[in-house]
């Protein structure tokens, strides 16, 4: 079986210009034989957690991805016992529903220390907008100004920021635009450093689910919070946006999409990663709003999350001596950068997208202008 396994994954790499223990930095140097038989039983788990195991390594491990990515290798290979259990789960279960806190007590309260050292000074956790910007700080300030003006904030407004974080886009708005705001997020650590940080502004976090909320905003913002909802739940997540805009308000949604309809995640990513995440489509999102709201506006800047993902990855590594330890041990630190490279990967190759989609109540009086 490893004989065959291993001859068979050689062929799959030789078609894409990878060559094993090759000289090329996305060449793939390997230290564990046991490898071939485990990627051909376990598919993308396999391969993530043998990574994670040190059983192979790749100077640029974000190229050696992009390249596997890129020519859907990934399609050459059986179908897995992973990948099956992911459609099973999705399709008989509302996961979502069932563990709503489980993705904040599992990857967004790790630990406050990591994503301070791994992102921006406001920590914002989702695709900056490099257009005209040099480093991350200046990208994520770009974007969080994108969406203040493509919801047309003004001072005295009040705004709803489903899935807040650590409070950077309630800070910003706040600070630069004169509104007052709500976050909900189900991470504890989260809301006790957003409350922390915009103590002096009038704005508040609070530890709560989504559908829990009430009251009546003239905007609302939802960015990187929406590849948690689950597919079953799309459609009571954008009613339930519906009945908190006011008649003439304004919906942002900031969320990273897949080009299929899919109703399960990725069993890596779900496993390690994002529990119970899963990206919808355009065809899901269209049909969720549909007699709900008016959809004015589509950006999608997907490529920008690809630098993004590898400056948070260069701050990552830079940090890392001071964050090793007990808490964070060497089997963390490559199931880190394993994550950090492969979402990159996926993103330069364009197999997923990001998008900030802009609704509307009952259509924008004379036409929405867009705003880049």
């Amino acid at each position: 079986m490893s004989a065959s396994a291993k001859r068979f994954v050689t062929s799959q790499l030789n078609n894409i210009g990878v060559t094993l223990n090759g000289t090329d930095p996305w060449d793939p140097q390997i230290h564990d034989d046991r490898l071939w038989a485990r990627l051909l039983r376990d598919g993308t788990l396999g391969l993530g957690e043998s990574y994670m195991d040190g059983w192979w390594d790749a100077e640029a491990l974000d190229q050696f991805l992009f390249r596997l990515i890129s020519a859907n290798v990934q399609d050459a290979f059986p179908k897995d016992l992973a990948v099956m259990w992911s459609v099973v789960k999705g399709r008989l279960l509302n996961l979502q529903r069932l563990h709503v806190t489980e993705v904040g007590e599992k990857h967004y309260d790790i630990g406050n220390d990591l994503y301070a050292a791994m992102l921006d000074r406001r920590m914002i956790y989702s695709c900056g907008y490099w257009k005209d910007a040099k480093d991350l700080d200046a990208a994520q300030e770009a974007k969080l100004d994108l969406i203040c003006r493509k919801v047309g904030l003004a001072p005295g407004m009040r705004i709803l920021d489903i899935g807040s974080g650590w409070g950077g886009f309630l800070q910003f708005a706040a600070e630069r635009y004169g509104v007052s705001g709500l976050g909900v997020t189900v991470s504890k650590e989260q809301a006790a450093l957003a409350n922390e940080r915009t103590k002096d502004l009038p704005v508040e976090t609070r530890l709560l689910d989504y559908q829990a909320l009430d009251g009546q905003f003239d905007r609302i913002i939802s960015i990187g919070m929406f590849e948690h909802v689950g597919y079953k739940n799309y459609r009571a997540y954008f009613e339930k946006a519906a009945s908190l805009l006011k008649p003439d308000g304004l919906f942002l949604l900031h969320s990273i999409g897949g080009h299929t309809s899919t109703t399960h995640g990725d069993p890596w990513s779900e496993k390690y990663i994002f529990p119970n995440g899963m990206l919808p489509s355009i065809a899901q999102i269209g049909k969720a709003i549909e007699g709900l709201f008016v959809m004015e506006d589509w950006h999608n800047f997907g490529a920008d999350y690809d630098r993004t993902l590898m400056a948070w990855r260069d701050r990552f590594d830079a940090a890392w001596p001071g964050l090793q330890g007990e808490k964070y041990d060497a089997r963390f630190q490559r199931m880190w950068r394993y994550y950090l490279s492969t979402f990159a990967a996926l993103f330069r190759a364009r197999h997923i997208s990001l998008w900030q989609v802009v609704l509307s109540p009952s259509g924008v009086a004379g036409g929405y202008q867009s705003i880049r």
